[in-house]
């Protein structure tokens, strides 16, 4: 019997993704961007709600002595970023190791600094959490082309052509993807891989559906996933936090923090809020201070309560 159909406006959203990347793929890189500034301007014009929201966000966090102008700006800087890395992520087989350095001048300290980490490790991997700043895709790729094994997780979207396409992008040079809804299955083969050796980049920076930690993160309280800690303690693997902004069209800079390394001897529960905690207020205070780099325009915002009585603080 003949599967159901998929829902008209899927295969338009697929269309106009694949029309506009060969058309950005056809382009030099900045010739690209120059083409999707004004219809990132046109739609941030048009994206009423969302605009708002975002400016809502960034006037709860930087507090009410923030100039108008700069939360203006933070706002529109956030979005067109956003459209900028997805002409980067268009783009990504274009991008050779030579390319990506360009970019990314920093790039040789970044995996050096990762090779140093994972020397440490002893065989094991390590856990490389990023916010939502910068392009934190393009991150993995020139991690991939620089001989390290690297891996990441993603929710499954709805769209199964744009599942697809997304999980190619994002592998672009080799980063496997696994599907985050695959249950403990998922689980189990993430622990395997960083035991194995293997980098895994974490986004811990967005709101989980479900209870689970109550940390103190821009201003007010997220409950966050215990997964980047869990993993961490479980696989004995150091977490290594960054931060990647772009600082010009196509140049972007790390920002490096401290390592954390689980204590094996310390109670489990207290070791994954003390972990989730630490990485994040390196990132509350690195969104503080450039805004404009952090994406405002998840819908679900990561300061929005879940059942609270279920969360535990740390």
């Amino acid at each position: 019997m003949a599967g159901k159909p998929h829902p008209v406006r899927w295969r338009l959203e697929y269309g106009a993704v694949l029309a506009i990347g060969a058309l950005v793929r056809a382009l030099p890189h900045a010739a690209a961007q120059a083409l999707v500034w004004p219809l990132a301007r046109l739609s941030y014009a048009l994206a009423g709600s969302r605009r708002r929201e975002a400016r809502r966000r960034l006037r709860l966090v930087l507090g009410p002595d923030a100039p108008e102008r700069d939360i203006r700006r933070a706002a529109w800087l956030s979005f067109r970023n956003t459209a900028f890395n997805l002409v980067d992520m268009l783009r990504i087989r274009r991008f050779d190791a030579a390319a990506l350095r360009r970019q990314v001048p920093q790039a040789d300290e970044a995996i050096a600094h990762l090779r140093a980490e994972l020397a440490e490790a002893g065989g094991r991997g390590v856990v490389l959490a990023l916010p939502h700043c910068g392009n934190w895709d393009l991150a993995g790729s020139l991690v991939e082309l620089a001989g390290l094994p690297i891996f990441s997780v993603a929710a499954k979207q709805r769209n199964p052509f744009m599942n697809d396409l997304m999980n190619r992008m994002r592998g672009g040079h080799g980063m496997e993807v696994l599907e985050r809804d695959g249950g403990p299955r998922v689980y189990l083969e993430m622990l395997r891989r960083i035991r194995r050796g293997q980098v895994f980049a974490i986004l811990p920076d967005t709101r989980s559906r479900t209870p689970a930690l109550a940390v103190p993160f821009l201003g007010g309280t997220a409950n966050l996933a215990r997964g980047m800690a869990l993993l961490a303690i479980q696989a004995g693997a150091p977490v290594v936090p960054l931060v990647m902004r772009r600082v010009a069209w196509r140049r972007f800079e790390i920002e490096f923090f401290p390592t954390l390394r689980p204590d094996p001897d310390a109670d489990r529960d207290a070791e994954e809020a003390r972990i989730t905690r630490e990485v994040l207020s390196r990132f509350d205070a690195a969104i503080r201070a450039t805004p404009e780099q952090w994406f405002w325009y998840n819908k679900r915002w990561v300061l929005d309560p879940v059942a609270e009585a279920a969360c535990e603080t740390p």
